[in-house]
């Protein structure tokens, strides 16, 4: 290894910090520095490098290609030193376990089975993340995710937890109780669709302008959007998993199903060895998956 032509370590250090925040302001907070020091750092790089890093030329500083390249490098060899550091010190078992998973999923089917984890593992401290944006998994960040779709995430390590198809339904107390309505008359039905982005709005996104297009649309809640539906507000899409129980009691009707080979709830984590909390969360979950649709085989 060339040590010589290495930059100054401050700088990349900056640098990195200036590529993760967006500017020298926050880069400066997380570094514990004034910005005037993170913007002396990016000069000193370029300057050793010959290379022009940022695109000054607007109103705020941009990567520039060669930028990006040294960015997503530096974000790679810094996030491997990390966590060594915390693996042989012990502090990334410290911390908390780190789950990122939609609300749907965290009200309607984790957080009621937490306790079991809990009492088995009374030493694990948890952080749950419930959220509708595709988090990023890192070092000292989310350890692990909880996603629906096919498992297609590049560079992320994939399995499957549980596969379930996405239905449209409706309470009986909106569509009524005789035959199903059509499909072209679904759009005529008030829908609700979880907040931002999550397993339902991106199917529903997929409809496009079809048969079932809604035509007015409530945003709730993920917690909330099950419970909008028993009470006829609306008609939503969910996961079939979720509304096994309500369908089989009559709460709710099915009214559309779409099957798509190998959806479902995936488990996703970076490559590498999982730590000690991680692998137990990922041992209890599997089981408690395969326990669950062992027992409602018609969820699946």
């Amino acid at each position: 290894m060339d040590w010589k032509s290495l930059p100054p370590l401050a700088a990349l250090r900056a640098f990195s910090a200036f590529a993760q925040c967006g500017n020298v302001q926050a880069a400066g907070t997380a570094l514990g520095v004034s910005h005037a020091a993170i913007s002396q750092q990016l000069r000193t790089l370029e300057a050793h490098l010959d290379v022009a890093l940022l695109d000054r030329s607007g109103r705020s500083m941009r990567l520039t290609p060669q930028g990006e390249v040294l960015a997503k490098a530096l974000h790679a060899g810094f996030a491997a030193m990390i966590e060594a550091a915390q693996e042989i010190t012990g502090a990334r078992d410290a911390r908390p376990l780190h789950i990122s998973c939609t609300p749907t999923f965290a009200a309607s089917w984790l957080m009621p089975r937490l306790p079991s984890f809990r009492a088995a593992h009374p030493e694990a401290s948890l952080r749950l993340d419930p959220t509708p944006t595709l988090a990023e998994l890192s070092p000292d960040g989310i350890d692990i995710a909880i996603r629906y779709g096919t498992g297609s995430w590049p560079g992320l390590e994939t399995e499957v937890l549980m596969q379930s198809p996405m239905v449209v339904v409706a309470a009986p107390a909106l569509v009524g109780e005789g035959p199903l309505p059509p499909v072209e008359e679904l759009s005529g039905f008030p829908w609700l669709e979880e907040a931002s982005t999550s397993e339902s709005t991106d199917w529903l996104r997929r409809l496009g302008q079809g048969d079932m297009a809604p035509r007015a649309l409530m945003q709730v809640p993920g917690n909330l959007l099950l419970d909008g539906a028993r009470d006829g507000q609306g008609v939503a899409v969910t996961v079939h998993l979720f509304v096994a129980r309500d369908i089989a009691a009559g709460r709710l009707r099915e009214l559309y199903r779409a099957d798509r080979p190998g959806s479902g709830y995936h488990l996703v984590t970076r490559p590498g060895v999982m730590r000690p909390a991680l692998k137990d969360f990922v041992r209890w979950i599997r089981r408690e998956a395969a326990r669950d649709q062992a027992v409602s085989p018609a969820r699946s």
